[in-house]
């Protein structure tokens, strides 16, 4: 295993090398989709929205009908073009942006055919390696629901998804966690800070409107979360504002609950409309939730495939591609690869020795569903 995990590491550093901030994945894309044409899967393909397939055929069948296993890895980050990809790879850690989320899992769809074949272990069913895009930001899984579209949900679909996150070892997400993102902006007719004080200010309006939300009392069962992560707006210091913007991101455990605290922001922010003050409300992510039972034997699987590797697994719910399939009853998790830390900054690192562990979790996991 220590040449796969040496090779799976030269290949993560390829990877994150190549920018791919959510819509502008296709360098990347095509990397990764050079890789598989390199291992000769079959049916390799690049899809309209972006999204490379690739299959390792059966060897052998269990029954006429076969249903495959499909393994995913998003393939884009947070970091936009401007970021400067820096690594430094030492003995027990690998720093760089975008190493853990997700190159390190990319890789790891590579790994995985390495290690089957070099196992020898035959498959009963086909099994799909998916790189998708859109995972990140605002990109509302648009990557994975393509994916599940195209394989549908019908009785000969796929067995389940495998998703993969590179930081999350130890962690198995089997319920998926309800989340929509709103932009609310604010448009008035704006003016000069003197001459024209007293009218309507974009910037002042959506200020307080921001800090009505922030004073929504949340319920702590189900857990509910409300972020206004990111305002925008205004021309000048001496400018009224004529324009201003913000995006708003609602999750929630409990589905009727989000949907009850999206009625609450969509009323706040109406009130804020009066004669020279224009607002719109403009759904931008809708992440729906679905979840598996803790007893489902794919569940279970995964926290026996974590066991036997002397690591305690953890239940748990979180906004994963894995959303996608399970809001539409379709078996799936998401697991991790290995340990690490600074997800989302530019100190981003994974630790190498727990590697191996999370491959030998992931090569026993898609075994033991075949």
């Amino acid at each position: 295993m220590t040449d796969l995990i040496s090779r799976l590491l030269d290949l993560a550093i390829a990877i994150q090398q190549i920018p791919a901030p959510t819509f502008d994945e296709q360098k990347r894309a095509e990397f990764v989709r050079e890789r598989f044409l390199e291992e000769g899967l079959a049916d390799v393909e690049m899809d309209a929205v972006g999204n490379v397939y690739g299959c390792l055929k059966a060897t052998r069948h269990s029954s006429p009908v076969t249903r495959p296993l499909v393994v995913t890895a998003h393939l884009d980050t947070v970091f936009p073009q401007s970021v400067e990809l820096t690594i430094r790879r030492e003995p027990q850690r690998v720093t760089g942006p975008g190493i853990g989320d997700n190159a390190i899992s990319l890789a790891g769809l590579l790994g995985l055919v390495w290690a089957l074949r070099e196992r020898g272990i035959c498959l009963a069913d086909d099994f799909w390696l998916v790189a998708n895009v859109c995972e990140e930001g605002l990109g509302d899984l648009r990557g994975m629901k393509a994916v599940v579209n195209r394989f549908g949900a019908t009785t000969n679909g796929p067995r389940a998804y495998i998703v993969l996150e590179g930081m999350a070892l130890g962690q198995v997400y089997h319920r998926a966690l309800g989340v929509r993102r709103y932009q609310i902006a604010v448009k008035t007719a704006g003016g000069h800070s003197w001459v024209d004080y007293g009218r309507p200010s974009a910037v002042h309006e959506l200020a307080a409107l921001a800090a009505r939300l922030a004073a929504l009392r949340l319920p702590t069962a189900p857990r509910t979360t409300l972020n206004v992560g990111k305002i925008s707006g205004g021309i000048s210091v001496n400018t009224i504002a004529p324009e201003a913007a913000l995006e708003l991101d609602l999750r929630s455990e409990g589905a009727e609950t989000l949907i009850e605290v999206a009625r609450q922001v969509e009323a706040l922010a109406r009130g804020v409309e009066r004669a020279g003050v224009a607002v719109e409300v403009q759904v931008v992510g809708e992440r729906p939730a679905g979840e598996m039972p803790a007893d489902h034997p794919l569940v279970r699987l995964a926290q026996e495939c974590l066991r036997a590797q002397g690591i305690a697994p953890n239940l748990n719910i979180g906004s994963t591609d894995a959303n996608a399939p399970l809001s539409r009853g379709i078996p799936a998790i998401t697991i991790g690869l290995t340990t690490g830390s600074g997800a989302h900054t530019v100190h981003e690192y994974i630790n190498v020795k727990p590697l191996e562990k999370g491959m030998e979790q992931l090569v026993r996991l898609v075994s033991g569903v075949q």
